[in-house]
């Protein structure tokens, strides 16, 4: 971006504008880091890759100029999966995405997106700010030379789209679902065959009958997706993925190469995006949700108790094999469980016992 259209775009005045066109060009162009963002989503999709993009404009923004960001959609440079493998060489300084999608890399990843039976958006930040989260994150991340923010949240997802009715635990077995992280390891305990695409890749597979079932996000992302188009049975909660959060990771030998000023401004945008994307979320999904059931003929079903209890019983068999696979692994899983005991008991009495009655009283149901 050139030095004028930014100061346009940024809102400067007239005089800050004279005053910078005084200044040397080589100091402006010396001033200036590169920052090559690339990205999981989608250009210009509904929630999650908007969010993206306003993000990398947002640092920008922020920095007046001194990190220059350049932002690849997922395809547009590498491969949606292929954007960590490029931020950890170097060859981008940062991607937005979600950690869970290298579980593979090391399970540890997975705690910080989400896990079965884990971490409301709420919970979630308080276990990354106040309950130890991040440090264990940056030991995660350190392996692999990355450094990590959150930058955005889904809230709690719903359950998935399904060609079928699910009744029994028994009517997953043999399904092909798309479902990613540690949700996908306790579909396949459940006899299902998890499969692992990304979001550009769904809707063909789904319409083609490659996968029987598909989870993502929630109505206001789904129905751009057009999943109502494949399959009719739309199930809710999801355990899988009870507070999605997205992440800000950067090539950590870049990030610590910038003053801390602004390294403080990148981490002040992630939580900036954090708070703003839930926000949006929770705006967007009850429209539309309404849209999809008035205006596509989806079906809403809610999991059985038979059906959640075998999630759960399937889940704890996950956690047990997950926390074997290192001292690091071990920690984080205890540190989140620990996180998920203490703030679940407050969280209980205040936000679920609230709006528990709330709801009651005035008569909203679903």
């Amino acid at each position: 971006m050139d030095r004028r259209s930014f100061l346009k775009k940024a809102g400067v005045g007239a005089g800050a504008t004279a005053a910078a066109a005084t200044l040397a060009a080589p100091a402006i162009a010396q001033s200036r880091t590169d920052m090559v963002i690339v990205s999981t989503w989608p250009r210009d999709f509904p929630g999650l890759g908007i969010s993206a993009q306003r993000l990398a404009a947002r640092i920008g923004e922020l920095t007046e100029g001194r990190i220059a960001v350049q932002y690849f959609a997922a395809g547009e440079r590498v491969g949606a999966f292929d954007s960590f493998d490029e931020v950890a060489s170097g060859n981008a300084q940062g991607y937005i995405g979600a950690d869970y999608y290298w579980k593979g890399k090391h399970p540890a990843w997975a705690y910080f997106t989400a896990v079965p039976f884990g971490l409301t958006y709420a919970e979630f930040d308080a276990w990354i700010k106040y309950g130890g989260g991040q440090e264990l994150w940056d030991e995660v991340a350190d392996q692999f030379g990355l450094k990590n923010f959150n930058a955005g949240n889904t809230g709690v997802q719903m359950g998935g789209w399904f060609n079928k009715e699910i009744e029994t635990a028994d009517d997953l077995k043999g399904l092909k679902m798309r479902i990613p992280g540690l949700g996908g390891d306790v579909m396949a305990k459940l006899g299902a065959s998890p499969v692992s695409l990304p979001g550009g890749q769904i809707y063909e597979n789904l319409i083609s009958g490659a996968v029987d079932a598909t989870e993502w996000v929630g109505p206001y992302n789904d129905y751009f997706m057009k999943f109502y188009e494949a399959a009719k049975y739309y199930y809710y909660p999801g355990f899988h993925e009870p507070g999605s959060a997205l992440a800000l990771g950067m090539n950590k030998s870049w990030f610590t190469s910038l003053s801390k000023t602004d390294q403080a401004i990148i981490e002040a945008a992630c939580n900036e995006e954090n708070a703003r994307q839930m926000a949006e979320t929770n705006a967007e999904n009850g429209r539309y949700l309404d849209k999809l059931i008035n205006e596509h003929g989806v079906e809403l079903r809610k999991f059985s108790d038979e059906v959640y209890d075998a999630f759960g019983e399937a889940s704890e068999e996950v956690f047990e094999e997950t926390r074997e696979h290192s001292e690091l692994t071990a920690r984080v899983h205890d540190s989140f469980a620990k996180s998920r005991s203490e703030i679940g008991r407050w969280m209980l009495l205040a936000d679920t016992g609230y709006t528990q009655q709330r709801n009651r009283v005035l008569g909203i149901t679903v």
